[in-house]
C-alpha cells in the first residue's frame, strides 16, 4: 500500500538513576563511596534509506521510543546505555511538528540522519560526589526524562522528471519502456493508483529518475478525483514531461485537456506551473502512417506555445528525441525546490496514542 503521510509520537529513553553504596571488602574498613551512575536514554533516529519508497511499513505505528538507561551498579558500576532507535524512512520526507507545523527537517538524501528525540542523561551516583570536605556522600541523582513529540511525516518522491497528464494518457507504458520500472497497465483510467519511479541510464552515462504520477482531472487542485495528495510528489520535480491522448475515451478535446492540467498546476501553487515542460502526443501508433491530423497538432502547438513531439510508447516513434529533449531541459533546469517551510496541519484526534513501533 502506498502511503505517504504519517502522524508519530516519538520517546526517547530516560536516563538510568544514579546510586548510593558504600565498598564493603574486607581489609578495606573505610572503602568510601561507590555508587555507579546511571546509563543514558537512548535516541530516536530518524535515517533516509533508498531501500523505501512509501511509510507502508508504519501503518499501525503510532509511537516509536528507544529503551531507557539502566540503574548504575556497585563497585561505581555504570549502568548500560539504552540504545538508539534507528527509525528508516524513504528519502524525501520531511518531517513537521505536529503541534506547529513547523518544518523540522528534509530528509533529501540517501543516509541523511536527524534526531528526533533525545535521550535522557544518566544520574550521577554517590561515589561523584565525594571529595575531601565530604568523603562519605549519601546523595545520588535521578536519570532525567528523554525528549518526546509528536511529528508529521510527508514523502515528497525525490524525481528528475515527472510525467502528467490526464488518466489514460499513457504515462505507465511510457514509464515501463523507458526504465525497468512495471506500473500496472490497462485501457481504463486510473489505473495507477501510486506514484511510480523509474531510473533512466543512457549511453552517454547520463542518468535521471522519471515517476510516473497518478492521473489528474479538472478541480485535482480541490481535491477531485485521486486529489492533490499526487500534486505533492510533482513538487519536488525538477522538468515535467506532459503527456496527451490524443484521441480520449471521452471524446473530450486533447487542447482542452492540456490547458485544464495547467490550469490544476497552477491553482496547486508552489511554482508547478512555471517549471520546464516538454509537451508529448502519445499514441502515435494508433493513426497508423498518416499520424493524427494536422489541425490537432497545429491546434495543439499553438495552445502549448513549443515544439510538441509526437511518440508512441508501443513502437518506439520518437523516444530518441523526446530523450535528447529532456536531457537538455534538466541540464539547464533549477535545483530542487525548496520544500514548505510550514504546514496547516489538520486536528489531531483524540485516540491515536499508545500503539508501540
Amino acid at each position: 500500500m502506498f502511503i505517504d503521510e504519517r502522524s508519530l509520537r516519538v520517546r526517547a529513553g530516560n536516563g538510568g538513576d544514579g546510586i548510593t553504596s558504600w565498598r564493603r571488602e574486607k581489609r578495606e574498613p573505610r572503602g568510601g563511596p561507590a555508587g555507579g551512575d546511571g546509563g543514558d536514554g537512548g535516541d530516536v533516529v530518524f535515517v533516509a534509506s533508498v531501500q523505501l519508497t512509501t511509510f507502508g511499513d508504519m501503518e499501525d505505528v503510532h509511537l516509536v521510543r528507544a529503551k531507557n538507561g539502566e540503574r548504575g551498579g556497585k563497585n561505581k558500576r555504570a549502568g548500560r546505555g539504552g540504545p538508539d532507535r534507528i527509525l528508516p524512512l524513504p528519502v524525501g520526507t520531511t518531517v513537521y511538528d505536529q503541534a506547529t507545523g513547523d518544518l523540522l527537517v528534509d530528509l533529501a538524501e540517501d543516509g541523511d540522519r536527524w534526531v528526533a528525540a533525545v535521550g535522557g542523561r544518566g544520574g550521577r551516583g554517590n561515589a561523584r560526589f565525594a571529595s575531601a570536605l565530604d568523603q562519605a556522600p549519601t546523595r545520588c541523582e535521578e536519570g532525567t526524562l528523554g525528549s518526546e513529540r509528536r511529528v508529521r511525516l510527508q514523502l515528497r518522491l525525490m524525481a528528475d522528471v515527472g510525467l502528467v497528464g490526464l488518466p489514460n494518457a499513457g504515462k505507465s507504458t511510457m514509464l515501463s519502456r523507458l526504465t525497468a520500472a512495471t506500473p500496472r497497465i490497462a485501457d481504463y483510467p486510473f489505473t495507477t493508483l501510486a506514484p511510480h519511479l523509474g531510473l533512466i541510464d543512457l549511453p552517454d552515462f547520463t542518468r535521471f529518475v522519471m515517476a510516473d504520477l497518478p492521473g489528474l482531472i479538472e478541480g485535482a487542485s480541490a481535491g477531485h478525483g485521486l486529489g492533490d495528495r499526487f500534486l505533492r510528489h510533482v513538487e519536488r520535480t525538477r522538468v515535467l514531461l506532459h503527456l496527451i491522448d490524443p484521441a480520449p475515451q471521452d471524446g473530450s478535446d486533447p487542447v482542452a485537456n492540456y490547458l485544464a492540467i495547467r490550469g490544476e498546476l497552477a491553482a496547486y501553487g508552489h511554482a508547478l506551473a512555471e517549471r520546464p515542460e516538454i509537451v508529448a502526443v502519445t499514441k502515435a501508433d494508433v493513426w497508423g502512417s498518416e499520424g493524427p491530423p494536422e489541425e490537432l497538432l497545429s491546434r495543439l502547438a499553438k495552445a502549448v506555445d513549443r515544439k510538441v513531439h509526437l511518440v508512441s510508447a508501443v513502437t518506439g516513434q520518437g523516444l530518441q528525441a523526446l530523450l535528447i529533449e529532456v536531457v537538455r531541459a534538466l541540464a539547464d533546469a533549477p535545483p530542487v525546490p525548496e520544500v514548505p517551510d510550514r504546514l496547516e496541519l489538520p486536528p489531531r484526534p483524540a485516540a491515536e496514542d499508545e500503539a508501540v513501533g
